[in-house]
């Protein structure tokens, strides 16, 4: 194998193994700790951020840790049928991102 073959299967390698220990899904048990605990808010006031930053109806949730941060994904269908991917900071609330679902 030659050096330059050899690096770009190492540097895909390292971006695979890097992407997979950025996030981190929580469990349910332990979200309702972080909740019960106040070190998030709750998942119902999350979903009313995401939902007045894109209104529609939620099709899923997820809370996940990024670099540390708890971060919950809140996927909605909006009148049209297009759905949108919100991301809420779990513990301020402030929107992080709002996007088209491709």
């Amino acid at each position: 194998m030659k050096k330059s073959q050899f690096y770009k299967s190492c540097v895909a390698g390292l971006l695979i193994i890097g992407s997979a220990a950025v996030a981190d899904d929580v469990r349910i048990d332990e979200a309702l700790r972080l909740v019960e605990t106040g070190v998030i808010k709750h998942l119902d006031e999350l979903n009313d951020i995401a939902l007045a930053v894109q209104p529609g109806s939620i099709n899923d949730t997820e809370l996940e840790t990024e670099y540390g941060r708890y971060i919950y994904k809140v996927e909605i269908r909006d009148a049209m049928g297009v759905e949108w991917d919100v991301e809420v900071d779990a513990i301020s609330g402030d929107i992080l991102k709002r996007s088209k679902d491709d």
